[in-house]
Formats: C-alpha cells, sequence, structure tokens
C-alpha cells in the first residue's frame, strides 16, 4: 500500500517542483506565475507566525501544556495549605503515639543508660524538625526588585517579559521573581536564597527521626501486629460462638480497649514513618545531588542542555556557581569555621546564608573559580 502511494505522490511532486522552477525562471503563463508567487507568499506568512529565535520543541511543548500548567497552579495554591496540616496533624500524631504507647513500653524494658540516649535523641531531632519546618514556612524566600535597570541581569523572563537577575525563577503563585527555585506546594511558600537551607534541614532530620522510628520500633510492630491478628482470629469465633449459641462455653479472653488501640496505634507508626522515610528520603538525596553540584533543579535541566550543545562543539562547560563538592556545602550550610558544624548544623541557627539573592560572589574562603558563567 505503501508502494502504491508513493508510485502516485512522487509525480505529482515533480510535477509541482517544475512548476516552481518554471514559474522562478518567468518561462511560464502569468497566471501560474501568480499561483506560484501566491503559494510562496503563503508559506513565508506561515512561517512569520511560527517563527521564533527562541523557539524549539520545548516552547512548543510548554505552549501545548499551558492550560494545564494554569490548572496546576491552582491547584498547588490550595495544596500547599493541605500540605502544612498534614505535615502538623501527621507529625503530632506520631509525637502522642510515642510517648502515650511506645514511652509506657520501653521505661518497662530499656537500661537507664539506653533509655537516656533515646530520650536524648529523639528530642534532639524532633526540637530540629520542628524548628526548620517552622522557619522554612515563615521565612521569606527572597525577591528581587522587579522593573529595576541597575541590576545584572541574564535572561528575560517568559512570564513577565522583563530582564532577571541570575538564579532567578518567576513564582506562578506568587506572581513574582523569588531568588532560588520556587516550590510553593511543599510549604505553602516558596524555597528561595533565604529559607533552601531550612527547607533541606527539614527534609533530613525528619527523615532521620522517621527512620529512627521505623528501626526502633520494629519489633514492637511484630508484636502488635501478632496481636491484632489475634484479636481478630477471637472476634471471629466469638461470633461463631453467638451464632451457635453456645454460652455454656468459657467464652475466650478479651483485649481491652487500651490494648486495641495501642497495638494499632503501633501499627499505624510504623507504617507511616516507614512510608515518609521512603518518599522524603528520595527527595532529600535529591536535593543533596543538586547541593553538592551547585544547581537548582531548574538549572539542572539548562545546564544538561548547554552541556550537550558545547559538546557537540567540542567545548567544555563549567557551572560558574559549583566551587566543588565540600565548599558547595559550606557556602549552603553557611559554615565559616570549624565550630559552625555544631552551631550552625547540629543545632537550631537562624544565621542569614551568603550573598543577598542577586549577586551571588562566593565568600572569601572559597577558591576563586575564573571560569565562565557559561563555558570556556
Amino acid at each position: 500500500m505503501r508502494g502504491q502511494w508513493s508510485l502516485l505522490l512522487g509525480p505529482a511532486r515533480l510535477c509541482l517542483r517544475l512548476l516552481l522552477l518554471l514559474g522562478y525562471r518567468r518561462r511560464c503563463p502569468p497566471l501560474l506565475r501568480g499561483l506560484v508567487q501566491r503559494w510562496r507568499y503563503g508559506k513565508v506568512c506561515l512561517r512569520s507566525l511560527l517563527y521564533n529565535s527562541f523557539g524549539g520543541s520545548d516552547t512548543a511543548v510548554d505552549a501545548a501544556f499551558e492550560p494545564i500548567y494554569w490548572l496546576v497552579d491552582n491547584v498547588i495554591r490550595w495544596c500547599g495549605v493541605v500540605f502544612v496540616v498534614l505535615v502538623i496533624v501527621l507529625t503530632s500524631s506520631i509525637v502522642a503515639i510515642a510517648y502515650l504507647c511506645v514511652l509506657p513500653l520501653i521505661l518497662q524494658t530499656y537500661s537507664v543508660p539506653r533509655l537516656c540516649w533515646h530520650f536524648f535523641y529523639s528530642h534532639w531531632n524532633l526540637i530540629l524538625i520542628v524548628f526548620h519546618y517552622y522557619q522554612a514556612i515563615t521565612t521569606p524566600p527572597g525577591y528581587p526588585p522587579q522593573g529595576r535597570n541597575d541590576m545584572t541581569t541574564v535572561s528575560i523572563c517568559k512570564k513577565c517579559i522583563n530582564p532577571k537577575p541570575a538564579r532567578t525563577h518567576h513564582c506562578s503563585i506568587c506572581n513574582r521573581w523569588v531568588s532560588g527555585n520556587p516550590s510553593h506546594a511543599w510549604l505553602n511558600n516558596c524555597v528561595g536564597h533565604y529559607n533552601h537551607r531550612y527547607f533541606f534541614s527539614f527534609c533530613f532530620f525528619m527523615t532521620l527521626g522517621c527512620v529512627y522510628c521505623s528501626y526502633g520500633s520494629w519489633d514492637l510492630f511484630r508484636e502488635a501486629y501478632a496481636a491484632i491478628e489475634k484479636m481478630k482470629q477471637l472476634d471471629k469465633n466469638k461470633l461463631q460462638a453467638v451464632a451457635n449459641q453456645t454460652y455454656h462455653q468459657t467464652p475466650p479472653p478479651t483485649f481491652s480497649f487500651r490494648e486495641r488501640v495501642t497495638h494499632k496505634s503501633l501499627v499505624y507508626l510504623w507504617f507511616l514513618c516507614s512510608s515518609v522515610a521512603l518518599a522524603l528520603g528520595a527527595l532529600t538525596i535529591w536535593h543533596a545531588v543538586l547541593i553538592s553540584r551547585g544547581e537548582t533543579s531548574i538549572e539542572r535541566h539548562i545546564n544538561k542542555k548547554e552541556r550537550q550543545r558545547l559538546q557537540a562543539k567540542g567545548r567544555v562547560f563549567r557551572n560558574h556557581y559549583n566551587y566543588g563538592c565540600l565548599d558547595n556545602w559550606k557556602v549552603f550550610l553557611g559554615v565559616d569555621t570549624g565550630r559552625h558544624w555544631l552551631t550552625r548544623v547540629l543545632l537550631p541557627s537562624s544565621h542569614l546564608p551568603h550573598g543577598n539573592g542577586m549577586s551571588w560572589d562566593p565568600p572569601p574562603w572559597v577558591t576563586a573559580h575564573s571560569a565562565s558563567v557559561m563555558a570556556v
């Protein structure tokens, strides 16, 4: 079938090319010449409507998905509030179960040194989780001023069509520029220059806390799960006894209401902490990789395309904001001296990050890099 179409379209294409050639050499009748000129004019008009020096497949995809982006932005506007409420409610429920159900059990079984270690670590981890989450949702991410002409700009914002500084992105929810990578859904607040450290620290310490709870309650979870299965079997036997009216038999022992609630709460704690540890752990690892490379999630895609483009030309791409893995972490965490690893990382600290969100010069102790912002 395809061969038949090729036989039919081949002569048609040949005739069309001959007509265009004749029209170009002005050896055809005026009517045919006019049709050829109109055809060429129509092609030029069509190309002018679709032409864009910044266009490409990505631009076409962005234009096609613009209605979906609008819908997602409006949904995320409400998802941010839902996520914040869920984090507060679920974390509070885990803390309540730990105090009401787990603590009485470990007081009866753990030795004093082991009990002191768990008491210290669990409360230290909880304080860091609460501190960093509160700071992340209440600290403004940093909003560069729009419409100023005295700032060094590197690109044009496709949403507001204004020159924007480096490492600045337009948040569709806030409808303004944010220094960093806007991620409004997680905190009901953008993740930017001034609260990125709080957000990552919250993810990291929350993951540690969930791993600690799921690993430490594994034995309690197995016992509680076995008890729940036993409760189901006892309830089934009780129903059979009632159906057979065998009241002369001794009724099977039953679990009290407190025991039932305790067992179900321990199962709930283990499943929730394990699920959050896997999901939030993956997000934390992803952000750790980006921090090690000195990139944001949006910059990763831009740098990847630029690296491929320059590689095809035999050139090497250099990220101007990558100071090396260790120095990247020091800049991100605000660690200037050795004691800052304790006072600014392992203890709650509200110190400001380096820079102001518009200029990204490295701190004095970072080795100067002479690489260009784009490539060498």
